[in-house]
C-alpha cells in the first residue's frame, strides 16, 4: 500500500487537467485493500476511485482520498469446450485483457480493442464498441463494500447493465472497489462484423474476417477517428448517443436528409451524438485551450495547460446549441468530478 498526500492527478487521468488529490492510496492487492479500508479509510471523508483515469474529468483539486488500484492478474478457466472464463483483476489494462484473448484465441472482447482505461472500471461503464457491449460477455464481478469491507459477488443480473451504464453509476456508486472481473468467451469465436464502418473496412481491404484481423481492425479504424490521449489529452465520447422516439426521428428526416441513425426497438432509435454536433455546427469548435477534435466531434480535448472549467463551458455550450436545433439534450458520458 502506498499512501500520499498532495498528490497530482495530471498523470492519473487522460483529459491531463492538472489537479491535486488531498490523499493518493495505491492498492496492489485485495489484501491491501481490506487493510486500508478496514484500518485508514474514514467514511465521512469525500472519496474517489480511481481507475485509468479515462473516462473522467476533474473540475477542481479533489478535497478527499482517492483510492487507485492497481491489482493485476489474468486466469483462465475451461467451462466446457465452447467457453472459457476469463478471471482479470481490476488494475489490469482493458485492451492489455483484449491483447491476451485474442492471442489465446478468445472470442468475443475483439470489437473492444484499444478502449482505454482499466479492466475494474469496464463493468462500471459497460464499455461498448463496433456492436459489442461488455454486457454481452459478462459472467461476474467481486467487490468490496467500501462502507462494510465485506467482498460481494455481482453476476450480470446484479449489475443491471444498460447503455453504458450499470448499478455502480446509480445507486452503487463509489459504494464498492471492483477487484476482479470475470468474463465468458467463446472456444470458437462468432465474430461480429455487422457494424458498418467495421464490415466496410474490412471489405474495402479484402480482409478475411479472423479474431487478429477484427482486433487490427477496430485498433486502425479508432486509431483514423479518434485522439491519442497520450498526445491529446481527452476523456474519451464525451457523450451517448441520445435515444429517441422513432415518431420524432421521422420529423427529424424531414428537416434533414440522411440522418444515421440505429434501431433500438420497434419505437426507439439511436442517432450518433457526433452527427448533431457537428449538424449544429461545434465540430472543430474551440474555447480556449479546449474544444470538439477535428475529426470527431463526440470527444472533447486537451489542447495544452486546459482546466476543467474551460470543458464544462464547452460541454454547456454543445448541450445548449444541440437541444435549441433539435430539442434533443445530450447526456454525459464522462464521470464529472467537482
Amino acid at each position: 500500500m502506498n499512501i500520499r498526500v498532495n498528490f497530482s492527478l495530471k498523470e492519473y487521468n487522460t483529459f491531463h487537467i492538472d489537479v491535486s488529490a488531498k490523499q493518493f492510496v495505491e492498492v496492489s492487492t485485495e489484501q491491501e485493500a481490506f487493510e486500508y479500508l478496514k484500518h485508514h479509510h474514514d467514511p465521512t471523508e469525500k472519496f474517489l476511485i480511481l481507475g485509468g483515469g479515462s473516462n473522467i474529468l476533474f473540475v477542481d483539486d479533489f478535497e478527499g482520498t482517492i483510492l487507485h488500484t492497481k491489482m493485476k492478474g489474468i486466469v483462465l478457466t475451461p467451462l466446457n469446450d465452447s467457453a472459457t472464463l476469463v478471471e482479470a483483476a481490476a488494475g489490469e489494462e482493458w485492451d492489455d485483457l483484449v491483447e491476451y484473448c485474442v492471442n489465446n484465441n478468445l472470442g468475443g472482447i475483439e470489437n473492444l480493442s484499444l478502449i482505454p482505461g482499466c479492466v475494474g472500471a469496464a463493468p462500471i461503464q459497460n464499455i461498448g464498441a463496433y456492436g459489442v457491449e461488455l454486457a454481452d460477455v459478462f459472467h461476474s464481478l467481486d467487490a468490496i463494500n467500501i462502507t462494510t469491507g465485506s467482498k460481494q459477488v455481482f453476476t450480470k443480473v446484479d449489475c443491471r447493465f444498460g447503455y453504458r451504464d450499470s448499478i455502480f453509476k446509480n445507486e452503487l456508486k463509489e459504494k464498492y472497489l471492483i477487484t476482479k472481473v470475470r468474463l465468458k468467451l467463446s472456444n470458437y469465436p462468432k465474430l461480429n462484423t455487422s457494424y458498418k464502418v467495421l464490415n466496410e473496412f474490412l471489405l474495402i481491404r479484402n480482409i478475411t474476417p479472423t479474431l487478429g484481423n477484427v482486433a487490427t481492425a477496430v485498433k486502425e479504424i479508432r486509431r483514423s477517428k479518434l485522439p491519442d490521449p497520450v498526445l491529446l489529452g481527452n476523456a474519451g465520447s464525451f457523450f451517448k448517443n441520445p435515444v429517441i422516439l422513432k415518431e420524432n426521428y421521422l420529423n427529424l428526416c424531414k428537416a434533414y436528409n440522411n440522418v444515421p441513425s440505429f434501431p433500438i426497438d420497434e419505437t426507439t432509435v439511436k442517432i450518433p451524438a457526433a452527427w448533431l454536433i457537428e449538424q449544429a455546427g461545434l465540430k472543430g469548435k474551440r474555447i480556449g485551450n479546449v474544444g470538439t477534435h477535428i475529426k470527431q466531434p463526440l470527444v472533447i480535448v486537451n489542447y495544452g495547460g486546459a482546466s476543467g472549467n474551460e470543458a464544462i463551458e464547452l460541454m454547456e455550450l454543445i448541450h445548449k446549441t444541440v437541444q435549441n436545433k433539435f430539442g434533443i439534450l445530450l447526456e454525459n458520458e464522462v464521470n464529472i468530478i467537482k
